[in-house]
């Protein structure tokens, strides 16, 4: 099936402004990818890392990188203020960020290190909802989609504060979507679950506890273990005029894996 017979015309996105928190790489830029396939020019591609960003940008062809951290309030609030100050708006807010913990056993975590986990995996979506939200009202009109995870939805050893993160950006999302539907505004969220070509991934494989959860994953996705790109496909839909109708949505994408 085409874009166009899926209700998505490839150049639908053309004068809209993107923008994608934790755009530099891994799901985040496969999204800037697809929108800019899809006529998009202003993506402004947020991050922590500077040479990491200039490189998305270059890979890009087109649009911004802003230095910003979407866990930080005044820094999430000054690249959406320079955003808007920029292209006058944000049509489309995308984050898709990760915080630093493996999974781990409950009692192999230190009881100091939960606050800091549950914060870095939960506080980015909803950071930069609040910051994109009050310009979106005044335009009646925006797309959010936040990217959590299946451990939102199946309960697995080794997630019990990675899930209960995930959870808070799916519970967040939903009654976003109920405040936000009187102006215009859609709010979803995309739940991968074993992503096979992105950093995470790697850091994941990389680690005896989380490549035994997600090796055992992988073997369950009959349907193939989805890659970065047909996560942001979903994402691109739901950003889109054909979604217009989709709202306090969580969607897998987990080729199997799971059917929650």
């Amino acid at each position: 099936m085409t874009l166009r017979e899926n209700g998505m015309d490839e150049g639908e996105f053309a004068g809209r402004t993107i923008l994608i928190a934790g755009g530099t790489s891994g799901v985040g830029l496969a999204c800037a990818r697809h929108f800019r396939d899809r006529g998009a020019t202003n993506i402004v591609l947020m991050g922590r890392n500077p040479e990491r960003g200039i490189a998305a940008q270059a890979d890009l062809g087109c649009g911004t990188f802003l230095q910003g951290d979407a866990n930080a309030p005044a820094s999430a609030c000054a690249v959406v203020a320079q955003t808007e100050q920029t292209f006058g708006g944000i049509d489309a807010l995308v984050t898709s960020t990760a915080g630093a913990a493996l999974p781990a056993l409950l009692a192999d975590i230190p009881i100091e290190e939960i606050p800091t986990i549950l914060a870095d995996q939960a506080l980015g979506p909803l950071i930069m909802a609040r910051a994109a939200l009050p310009g979106m009202r005044s335009r009646k009109s925006g797309t959010i989609v936040s990217v959590a995870s299946d451990a939102a939805k199946s309960a697995t050893p080794g997630e019990t504060i990675i899930g209960a993160a995930m959870s808070a950006i799916v519970m967040f999302s939903r009654a976003l979507a109920m405040e936000a539907k009187r102006d215009g505004i859609c709010v979803n969220v995309a739940a991968p679950s074993l992503i096979a070509d992105t950093p995470i991934t790697e850091r994941l494989m990389a680690d005896p506890f989380s490549a035994a959860l997600f090796g055992k994953a992988g073997r369950l996705a009959h349907l193939g273990v989805a890659t970065a790109a047909e996560v942001a496909e979903l994402i691109v839909f739901l950003s889109s005029d054909a979604a217009s109708k989709i709202t306090g949505q969580t969607i897998s994408v987990n080729g199997g894996i799971s059917a929650v």
